[in-house]
């Protein structure tokens, strides 16, 4: 009987003791997926800002070059109301 009740013990014990290993293992999966995600958002970030930075310049180009035909524009606009 008393090793019965001594290896219920034992059994219980080791489950507590797998318990709490098995509750590490999952906080620090927890960590490293948080960090992962957070790497990702700031990957993203960086990614979006170039984006939006290239977007910027090249609309300031084609601005550029819109305001140059205009003017070629205007130009020939008056030497035809000169003629």
């Amino acid at each position: 009987m008393k090793k019965a009740i001594l290896s219920a013990v034992v059994v219980a014990a080791l489950l507590v003791s797998c318990k709490d290993e098995t509750k590490d293992k999952v906080v620090d999966a927890s960590d490293a997926v948080g960090a992962e995600v957070e790497q990702a958002v700031d990957s993203a970030k960086l990614k979006a800002e170039k984006a939006v930075d290239s977007t910027k310049v090249k609309a300031a180009d084609a601005m550029k070059k819109g305001a140059d035909k205009l003017e070629e524009a205007a130009d020939k606009l008056k030497e035809s109301a000169k003629k």
